[in-house]
């Protein structure tokens, strides 16, 4: 069913709950054996807290064969990434951005209140729970742009998965987390996170959903900072101010080093075409794009103290609204 640098995760049939189940096999080494037994532990938390209601994936068992840990999951349809890819990087409609948005923000509350964090959130995590799909036209393409035709999912439910990363909110936060393209200023900063690095990354996964497009193609520091500062506003010179002895390079004078500092040409118009974030919401939606765009402007503030926490957002009007 997929593969990373973890191992392998293969759809079986289980013999006693007569169902298919999605097995995830872990490789034979030290540090991925540790990690497994970290989500474990984790995965049953979650379980013995949940009523079937916090969109995290449910884990059915694990066991040990021939040292590599293999964990049990319910099957599940999709990522949210391999359908947008399967469909051509086709944007989904707004409305069922509301849907994701509210289970993901659901989801990411429940763990908040239980003390952890996630701290991998990425479409590749999230999974629709069918593989169900309809076809619809796309008054989007031109003739000449290939099928006149996009998927939409059949149910707009989903499920979070992969807590290999989850930590507790009272461990040392200093390390680097997140995929790259959903990592908070605060942890490319090196200024310690918390709750708020999560809030960070749905605001990214939402602009993608909405889009089609990744929000901060990057794959360096400096440019992924001048990205956020070309989309959003300019970076709080208090949190520049404060960054650690790795991330003051990027930083002159109390303002970002760029495009002083830029690697190449390309890196510096990377950066200039991309458009601010306005402009993208209004570009992709129709009805609601002020509301969209007042959410997003709220799990992407820099300041980590000033980012809308996960039931907070949940309150806002995009989604009392709809």
């Amino acid at each position: 069913m997929g593969e990373g640098a973890f191992g392998q995760v293969l759809e079986c049939w289980d013999h006693e709950r007569n169902e298919m189940v999605a097995i995830k096999i872990v490789r034979s080494n030290r540090k991925y054996r540790k990690d497994a037994m970290i989500e474990i532990e984790i995965l049953q938390l979650l379980g013995k807290h949940d009523a079937n209601t916090s969109r995290c994936v449910q884990v059915r068992n694990w066991f040990d064969y021939r040292n590599h840990i293999c964990i049990v999951f319910e099957k599940l349809g999709p990522s949210l990434y391999d359908f947008l890819r399967k469909n051509s990087f086709r944007s989904f409609p707004i409305d069922l951005v509301r849907e994701f948005a509210r289970q993901l923000l659901e989801c990411v509350a429940f763990m908040h209140d239980m003390r952890l964090i996630h701290t991998d959130l990425k479409p590749e995590n999230i999974l629709l729970v069918s593989p169900e799909y309809i076809k619809v036209p796309d008054s989007n393409v031109s003739s000449n742009k290939g099928s006149h035709f996009k998927m939409l999912p059949k149910s707009s439910a989903i499920k979070v998965i992969d807590f290999g990363s989850t930590t507790y909110d009272f461990i040392d936060n200093n390390y680097v987390v997140s995929t790259r393209h959903y990592r908070a200023p605060e942890v490319i900063l090196g200024l310690g996170w918390s709750y708020p690095c999560d809030i960070w990354s749905i605001g990214c996964i939402l602009v993608e959903l909405c889009s089609g497009k990744m929000l901060f193609q990057t794959h360096e520091n400096l440019e992924h900072l001048a990205m956020m500062e070309r989309v959003l506003e300019p970076l709080p010179s208090n949190m520049l101010r404060l960054a650690d002895r790795d991330a003051e390079k990027y930083i002159r004078r109390g303002h970002l080093n760029w495009p002083e500092s830029a690697t190449s040409r390309e890196s510096f118009k990377a950066v200039l075409k991309l458009p601010r974030l306005q402009t993208l919401v209004m570009e992709h939606t129709d009805h609601s794009s002020a509301d969209f765009l007042d959410l997003l402007q709220g799990l992407l503030r820099y300041d980590p103290g000033d980012r809308l926490g996960a039931r907070e957002a949940l309150a806002h009007c995009f989604f009392t609204r709809s």
